[in-house]
């Protein structure tokens, strides 16, 4: 299927058709770009949703990005599915927390920022081991949080080293996993969440340490790795060799998109010319066959001769 030109697959057993590229509300919170007006928040979210884009993922950590998408598209609600999260600091101070008190307090607020009845996925922010999650029944708040038709599907934000653990819980409905071509590391994980009929949303597919061709090496989203890491990586597996015309970001995009058990990835931008770039990169879809096989034997062979 597609919608306005975009692949659309499903998002496991939520059943939702969601478009192969998502967009990532993160980049309408000032610490990861430029203060955006709510003028500007409202083209561009209205552009995602013109081009046909049916995913939209926030959190209430990521500044005012909720009442932005509230002020922006609440009258077109039924043209997006909407994911958000819960754990981040809203009834408490500090860091992450998964009482029934902030998980509450986090949805109800999410709901009126973005002018809502329901949250299509509500997500476990931080990726919380089990023994974290059991100690408050921070799922069963979520179940009854369901009930009460506040949200419709439980969904993880996870990551090595419990991302195997939350996929064994069969908990989850829908995890959102960080993955590019020069971060592989959950490439496996992927694969078990969406054989355990999860829904798998990609993080980082293009921005987690992307070579941009005209700001150098993009890793300022990706703290944890070093500057040197995302370079090394690309040169050593030599990939501008297997470009044929494709752009880097391109190249990364679609690579993304050819992991046959990812359903969707998030990208994120207030740039309306980078919006439209990522739109017709995801038209296009998947690299070719034998071009991802061989972007991932260079990729191998380059990661054990750094070992």
């Amino acid at each position: 299927m597609t919608n306005r030109g975009l692949p659309t697959r499903t998002l496991g057993r939520t059943g939702l058709d969601v478009t192969t590229l998502g967009y990532g509300a993160m980049s309408l919170d000032a610490r990861f770009g430029r203060t955006i007006s709510q003028d500007e928040a409202t083209e561009v979210l209205h552009a995602v949703l013109d081009g046909g884009v049916n995913l939209i993922d926030t959190s209430p950590d990521y500044g005012p990005s909720e009442e932005l998408i509230g002020g922006a598209i609440a009258g077109r609600r039924a043209e997006y599915v909407l994911a958000t999260k819960v754990g981040c600091p809203v009834a408490v101070e500090g860091g992450h927390v998964y009482t029934r008190e902030n998980i509450v307090a986090a949805v109800e607020q999410s709901l009126r920022r973005m002018r809502t009845d329901h949250l299509d996925i509500v997500q476990f922010h931080g990726s919380p081991s089990r023994a974290v999650l059991e100690e408050h029944d921070a799922i069963g708040v979520l179940r009854e949080l369901q009930q009460q038709g506040k949200i419709r599907f439980v969904g993880m934000s996870g990551t090595i080293p419990n991302l195997e653990e939350q996929v064994g819980m069969g908990a989850f409905d829908e995890f959102q996993i960080p993955y590019s071509a020069l971060q592989r590391e959950h490439e496996a994980l992927i694969t078990s969440a969406a054989r355990a009929g999860a829904g798998t949303v990609i993080r980082g597919g293009v921005a987690r340490g992307a070579p941009a061709e005209d700001k150098g090496w993009n890793i300022r989203r990706l703290p944890e790795v070093p500057d040197e890491r995302p370079r090394a990586t690309w040169e050593g597996a030599h990939l501008d060799d297997l470009l044929d015309g494709m752009s880097r970001m391109e190249f990364m995009l679609r690579f993304t998109l050819s992991h046959p058990d990812v359903h969707t990835t998030i990208v994120g931008t207030a740039n309306l010319e980078h919006l439209r770039a990522n739109l017709e990169v995801a038209r296009q879809g998947p690299l070719a066959a034998d071009v991802y096989a061989e972007a991932k034997r260079r990729l191998d062979a380059a990661a054990g001769a750094a070992s």
